[in-house]
């Protein structure tokens, strides 16, 4: 379980303060990104052994396979390439997954400057050439950035995207850049065959949580 609910004037101010914060709305990956823009929410997992869940006649949403995260201790704005890439990695390695196993990424995808610029990059770096084939997207154009609930809430909506088979798109997308030259699914989401997808989660100072999930 993961909750957030920390809107108030002086929060606001603080994060203002830290400059990141977007002039009017949040654009994921697009060009005329200015920032987050933060939010509330909470999400609940129920985890089970799926030979339990199947015996019991559970409905699933998609299977938890795997889980990686590094803390590179990085500058606290500033994110590092090579931890985002580590985490990637191992979240991999622990699923026991092929990079050209993933059809669908659910970025951390902030709308700053420098996230998106740099989770392009540890994409890249993580997937080489299949990075061509991922459809990857942010829910944080409608969500907004929930802090401590976002990796939960985004980690729902990579498992009911396993579960429809539909990319979510990344809203608010106006412009593309070539600094974020991935397919990030603007503005209308897409029915596709996603086989399994990781769900990214990066935190000021480096702290890097991934997940990977399956089809159940």
């Amino acid at each position: 379980m993961a909750t957030e609910a920390y809107l108030a004037v002086g929060t606001i101010k603080a994060w203002e303060a830290l400059r990141v914060l977007s002039r009017d709305t949040c654009r994921p990956f697009s060009r005329t990104r200015s920032g987050l823009v933060l939010g509330e929410g909470a999400a609940i997992f129920v985890l089970e052994e799926r030979a339990r869940a199947v015996a019991r006649g559970a409905p699933m949403y998609a299977e938890l396979r795997g889980f990686g995260m590094s803390a590179d201790a990085a500058d606290i704005l500033s994110p590092d390439v090579d931890g985002a890439s580590r985490a990637m990695r191992a979240a991999l390695k622990d699923a026991r997954a092929n990079i050209e196993d993933i059809d669908y990424v659910n970025a951390h995808g902030t709308g700053t400057p420098l996230n998106d610029r740099t989770e392009t990059m540890a994409l890249r770096n993580v997937f080489g050439a299949h990075a061509e084939h991922l459809a990857v997207s942010s829910n944080k154009g409608v969500l907004a950035h929930g802090l401590g609930a976002a990796g939960a809430l985004e980690a729902v909506a990579t498992a009911l995207t396993l579960r429809d088979q539909i990319a979510p798109p990344t809203a608010n997308f106006e412009e593309p850049d070539p600094e974020c030259n991935l397919d990030v699914v603007p503005n209308v989401a897409r029915r596709m065959t996603i086989r399994a997808a990781i769900s990214n989660s990066f935190a000021f100072g480096g702290l890097n949580a991934v997940l990977m999930f399956g089809r159940a």
